[in-house]
């Protein structure tokens, strides 16, 4: 079988190389393109973040240290990537963290244009990778920051109002020894209420202004400063709703629509007869129904029912409903 082979292989094979080709060119050890380049308004600076590449074109994990070249400039129409890179201005300044870079630049000077953001990769051989993608948004003014936020505890909640003029507001909350605020809704007035809490638990929040600008995109303002409070459970229940009664054999059955306070405990019954003054005849009772067993035949009853929370409050008396056990 050696016979057929060519001398240099037979000389790669008896010398233990275990390959026969030619020569593997070198690697061009570029970095990859930065794809998820994005940047938003908030405040007076312009946010920009990405995911720094972590190989190089040929799918080489990236072996030295490499630089970024940010840059920002006005963003022609149309926009042409060589003119903008020729007049753009070089950022610095990038904070790292999970694999992802950060900069915060000063919007003053660019504001009233249209501005383009991108960046590039540059390897410590100095070879560049091409141009991200470009994020591009106009520059406006600092929205307005919300102020005099106040909250109050409410039955319905924990309200918010605040002054300040914008499209809409976005409302962050942090709860308890959380130390970091999460959205927690966006409203197009300047308040809103907290349906969803629970009592004697710290919630903190804070307000940031929407402005809408062309194309579909935004600006925020600034963080408003932050007010907090622990709700407390002090307020009733709401009045029970759609009471009704019928008449059994033996007995007269009401019934009502549940309550759905979180704070919900039970409920009382009340009742009147021949005209006499409400007496409770009923308290503690779990289920939003109850069936009156002393009822006498002959007599005409009124009832009314109350809602009770956990911590004894007790709502108004819901409305009368009036029988007669024949």
């Amino acid at each position: 079988m050696l016979r057929f082979l060519s001398a240099a292989a037979l000389a790669a094979l008896m010398s233990g190389c275990g390959y026969v080709g030619n020569p593997m060119p070198p690697l061009a050890d570029i970095p990859s393109p930065v794809k998820d380049l994005s940047a938003v308004q908030r405040g007076a600076a312009i946010l920009v973040e990405f995911t720094v590449p972590l190989t190089t074109t040929e799918n080489m994990p990236i072996r030295k240290v490499l630089k970024l070249d940010l840059r920002i400039g006005a963003a022609g129409a149309p926009f042409d990537a060589g003119a903008w890179a020729a007049g753009a201005k070089q950022v610095t300044g990038a904070k790292y963290g999970n694999g992802i870079a950060r900069y915060e630049i000063p919007s003053a000077e660019w504001t009233g244009k249209d501005v383009a953001v991108g960046v590039r990769a540059i390897g410590a051989n100095g070879k560049a990778a091409a141009w991200s993608n470009f994020a591009i948004l106009p520059v406006i003014a600092p929205p307005e920051t919300p102020h005099d936020v106040q909250v109050t505890d409410t039955a319905a909640g924990e309200h918010l109002v605040w002054m300040a003029k914008g499209d809409s507001f976005r409302i962050f909350r942090r709860i308890g020894d959380a130390t970091d605020s999460t959205l927690a809704a966006t409203t197009q007035q300047p308040e809103w209420t907290d349906h969803d809490r629970d009592f004697d638990k710290l919630y903190a929040y804070r307000v940031r202004t929407v402005m809408k600008l062309a194309g579909g995109r935004e600006a925020e303002g600034a963080m408003s400063a932050e007010v907090s409070i622990t709700p407390r459970d002090v307020f009733p229940p709401a009045a029970p709703a759609g009471l009704s009664a019928s008449a059994a054999p033996s007995s007269i059955e009401l019934s009502w629509s549940p309550n759905t306070e979180r704070t919900m405990g039970t409920y009382s019954v009340y009742r009147s007869a021949a005209g006499a003054p409400f007496e409770r005849i009923a308290d503690a009772v779990a289920i939003p129904a109850y069936s009156d067993r002393t009822a006498e035949h002959g007599k005409s009853y009124r009832y009314e029912v109350t809602a009770v929370s956990r911590t004894g409050h007790e709502s108004p008396r819901s409305e009368i409903v009036e029988i007669t056990l024949q």
